[in-house]
């Protein structure tokens, strides 16, 4: 029931721009505002404006705050310095993602962490489970709200709302990097970090102070196209950025390996849960890959669909959708391993059509292309 979905600081803004508001991760969430292709092309030509303080975030801090992440997470933390963050996996003994975040380092012993919406008590409470004395880890989500401005000219719209020394500083952010600033008389701390491939920045912001931000935003990034966008274009851009949506690419039932994110898999660091198992499937191969595909004809595909060859089912699709930007259809899926080599001729079941595809390099975009 809509009642009972959790709001976010923006929930009204939604209503008032009349946005499509579902049900996602247990939150009342705008779908589209002007429609989808529109928001997708918006954002790819200009800059979007997205809310996402559905977003979970916790602090872990005190001495046992690096040897906790260094535990329970897939990467290493050891060498990440104050002002940085890192993206990782945290993965159950068997090797399955538990779910994919980004850790941001605060302080000498002081962290941020930044989970999926519908895994925030899950991933609380598993991180909690490992926590020692030395550690104390607090659930700050309901204090934040997040808000993301992505696009060829969202580091030009922040600018324009900074001060001339943060201005600066903004612009010469490097991926991952994040910066603390006043923006629109609110203490801030802007991200460079996104969830489209484009340039982007990600503002987490008080959650009383939300709507300041918001509407301030959308004012004075409306001269540089700047315009509000929902999930379904914010699906639509990260799957022509070949990212992973967890519960649906990535899932407990997926390791990383499998998923082509055995780069933030670090073996050569301390023993981390999930470390035996993990290396395991490196030593073996897997079964399956997860790749991209391009449809070469008319018509698209949707997650759950069957992955074809010579008549027989070697996948599935995991993500799929209608790229606006590359007009035809494109898809993640999981494939016999045997078949994942770039410009492999398979097909996807779409409702007993066989639709003609290969298998792409990923991403599908690259800013620029």
């Amino acid at each position: 029931m809509e009642s009972e979905l959790k709001q976010t600081p923006l929930h009204d803004r939604h209503v008032a721009l009349g946005a499509r508001m579902v049900g996602f991760g247990g939150w009342s969430m705008p779908v589209q505002y002007a429609g989808i292709v529109a928001e997708h092309r918006g954002a790819r030509a200009a800059a979007g404006l997205f809310d996402v303080s559905h977003m979970g975030e916790f602090i872990v801090e005190g001495p046992g705050a690096l040897g906790l992440l260094q535990h329970a997470l897939t990467n290493d933390y050891a060498s990440l310095a104050v002002g940085r963050a890192r993206y990782s996996l945290m993965c159950a003994e068997d090797g399955g993602i538990i779910d994919d975040l980004i850790v941001s380092r605060e302080g000498e012993d002081r962290y941020l962490i930044v989970v999926n919406a519908g895994n925030i008590d899950g991933d609380f409470a598993w991180l909690s489970s490992l926590a020692g004395d030395d550690v104390t880890l607090t659930n700050v989500s309901d204090e934040w709200a997040l808000l993301a401005v992505q696009g060829p000219r969202s580091a030009d719209i922040l600018a324009g709302l900074l001060s001339d020394g943060d201005a600066t500083a903004v612009r010469a952010l490097r991926y991952y990097a994040i910066h603390r600033c006043p923006l629109l008389g609110v203490p801030v701390v802007i991200s460079r970090t996104g969830y489209t491939g484009d340039l982007g920045f990600e503002v987490f912001v008080p959650a009383d102070s939300a709507v300041t931000v918001w509407d301030g935003l959308l004012a004075g990034g409306a001269a540089q196209g700047l315009v509000p966008v929902g999930l379904g274009a914010r699906d639509t851009l990260r799957l022509e950025a070949g990212f992973c949506l967890h519960g649906h690419d990535i899932s407990p039932a997926r390791n990383p390996i499998e998923a082509n994110l055995g780069r933030f898999v670090k073996f050569d660091k301390p023993a981390f849960v999930g470390r035996d198992a993990l290396a395991a499937v490196s030593d073996a191969g897997c079964a399956e890959r997860l790749v991209g595909l391009s449809v070469t004809e008319r018509g698209v595909v949707r997650d759950g669909c069957a992955v074809v060859h010579d008549g027989q089912p070697v996948g599935l699709v995991t993500s799929g959708t209608y790229s606006p930007l590359l007009e035809r259809s494109i898809a993640l899926a999981y494939v016999r391993a045997d078949l994942t080599e770039v410009g492999t001729a398979l097909a996807v079941d779409v409702r007993g059509r066989a639709l003609p595809c290969m298998v792409s390099a990923l991403p599908f975009y690259k800013p620029g292309t």
